[in-house]
């Protein structure tokens, strides 16, 4: 078993078990082994060859899950989110749900703009894993990009319970509660970002959009602060940054 960090668009990284869940019950992916030379390749980084190693044990080993897991993990960290997809699907399809496969399924989805694959994905990461703060922090980003704000605040104070020092969650934290009119919270939570990080580039972004529509009011009850309502539910002014 091994460890290995995935960069991934909507948070900074995520540290992925890669076959440290295996699925209860399934006794014939509890007992598959990957190729020991194409998991040291995709532990040292070296994608291409993890890739061409995977491949070439996937040949002779068809049916192993754990394999096209592998297999799709590199192929996202080369950037090839179709053939992630693909493998991460066939893997599914023999049997194997660890939360971590779920939660890379979604934010290969999220990368293609498939919200609604992502959100399939993720409910279900969240479903098999809901200790790791990582599935709900991630759902509740897709859940506030559908404008589902409700379901995406209590999915981002259960990944808060769950990492308080999360910074990316307090934010997105913050940019629910202004979608949603809480303004008042809003600038109270990127302030106290602020203070205890100083340097957290979207907590100061954050501020300065709510600056220029608050005027230095943020109540959702003025003219101002319902202004900056009509705003930040437009499409075109969806200018807080994640």
């Amino acid at each position: 078993m091994f460890q290995l960090k995935k960069k991934i668009s909507i948070i900074a990284a995520v540290l992925l078990a890669l076959s440290s869940v295996i699925a209860t019950g399934v006794m014939a992916i509890e007992k598959q082994v990957c190729d020991v030379a194409a998991d040291i390749a995709l532990k040292a980084e070296n994608y291409r060859a993890a890739i061409d190693l995977h491949r070439k044990f996937l040949q002779s080993e068809e049916d192993n899950a754990v394999a096209h897991y592998h297999l799709g993990f590199a192929y996202g960290m080369m950037g090839r989110v179709s053939d992630e997809i693909s493998e991460y699907r066939s893997a599914i399809a023999l049997g194997f749900n660890p939360w971590d496969l779920f939660l890379n399924l979604g934010l290969a989805y999220y990368d293609q703009h498939d919200l609604k694959g992502a959100t399939t994905a993720l409910e279900r990461a969240v479903s098999l894993g809901p200790q790791y703060a990582d599935t709900h922090f991630n759902l509740a980003v897709v859940y506030e990009r559908e404008n589902r704000l409700t379901e995406a605040l209590q999915e981002i104070i259960a990944a808060l319970v769950l990492a308080p020092e999360n910074l990316d969650a307090a934010n997105t934290d913050a940019v629910i509660c202004a979608k949603m009119g809480d303004l008042v919270s809003a600038r109270n939570i990127w302030k106290q970002l602020l203070q205890a990080a100083p340097d957290y580039a979207p907590a100061r972004a954050n501020l300065a959009v709510l600056g220029r529509w608050c005027r230095g009011s943020c109540s959702p009850s003025n003219a101002a602060g319902s202004e900056l309502l009509s705003h930040v539910r437009s499409e075109e002014t969806a200018t807080f940054m994640h």
